[in-house]
């Protein structure tokens, strides 16, 4: 199909209704309103499960999917023609019902740390108190700094700074990329180094869902796709995918396109953090799914395996 040829008359985009989703949502449409002048796009908001479910960690309730399968209901309906998602809240599996159509450029894809009080988790005193929802960054925070206490942390970026703000923690680790969307970057006291904390599999990049019924869809959403971004989350996401990821598995999985290859890093660990297992490879960009299986199966080989047993 040639999208230019044949451009929409009308796009419903179904998202979620918190203040980044929407922003995320409306970002889309202001690119494809530039794409396609005469096509009206329109926002469909909905409240998912996971933006309902507030007093338990998402790996007790169903995962990350929560925060989508509305959204692919809209879809499956008809009442929508694409969904827009943050990566990193995509499930690893999708059923074949639905596609990832397009890619987005990637937005600054670490962790942020964000305090009153202290410049950096070194600053921190024994005892301190960081939120977190992640299980990812709990370990890596148990792993290097044992001294701190790790506390859950629910809710949408503004409950999140607002407990925050009222003093329920001395610091929070969010995703940079949220703070930097809506605003708030004056609010990020440091950036997380990958060293550090090493980022969730598609951290800072977005995605558009549609039907895979639906090749005009696709087609229309082609200029949106951006390539190194891509190839960076396919592979993030295919070690993840290999090694069962989801909320219950502390893992961090994180590509970089440098020059002509694809760097990709990944750990496993437990909650805990003090059993982890670290691996990293380089490859040609295009193999970017073999490469992140490969580099699943030398998590495995340096350990993975005996700490995801644990949590089985």
């Amino acid at each position: 199909m040639n999208a230019t040829a044949f451009p929409p008359s009308r796009l419903v985009i179904a998202t979620r209704e918190s203040r980044l989703a929407l922003w995320q949502a409306e970002h889309v449409r202001a690119q494809l309103k530039q794409l396609y002048p005469a096509c009206q796009v329109d926002l469909l908001g909905m409240t998912t499960r996971g933006d309902q479910i507030l007093d338990r960690p998402l790996a007790k309730v169903g995962g990350k999917g929560l925060f989508v399968k509305e959204l692919e209901t809209a879809l499956l309906d008809g009442a929508a023609d694409l969904a827009v998602h943050s990566m990193k809240d995509v499930p690893m599996v999708l059923d074949e019902a639905f596609s990832l159509v397009a890619i987005g450029p990637r937005e600054v894809p670490l962790d942020a740390f964000v305090s009153s009080k202290y410049a950096s988790l070194d600053e921190l005193p024994p005892g301190a108190v960081i939120g977190t929802s992640s299980l990812r960054r709990e370990s890596q925070l148990h792993a290097r700094y044992p001294y701190l206490a790790v506390s859950p942390l629910r809710g949408n970026l503004d409950t999140r700074l607002r407990k925050l703000d009222e003093g329920q923690f001395d610091a929070i680790i969010l995703a940079a990329a949220g703070l930097r969307r809506l605003g708030l970057a004056t609010r990020i006291r440091a950036l997380l180094p990958a060293e550090a904390s090493l980022p969730a599999p598609g951290q800072g990049a977005l995605g558009i869902e549609a039907l895979t019924s639906r090749p005009d869809i696709a087609a229309w959403m082609a200029p949106l796709h951006d390539a190194a971004t891509a190839c960076c989350v396919r592979a993030e996401r295919a070690a993840a995918r290999a090694l069962g990821g989801s909320c219950d598995v502390p893992l961090g999985v994180y590509g970089e396109v440098q020059g002509d290859a694809l760097w990709l890093r990944g750990f496993v660990a437990t909650p805990d953090g003090s059993r982890m297992a670290r691996a990293e490879l380089r490859a040609n960009p295009a193999d970017a799914e073999v490469l992140g299986r490969q580099l699943a199966t030398q998590l495995r080989a340096e350990g993975a395996d005996a700490i995801l047993a644990t949590l089985a």
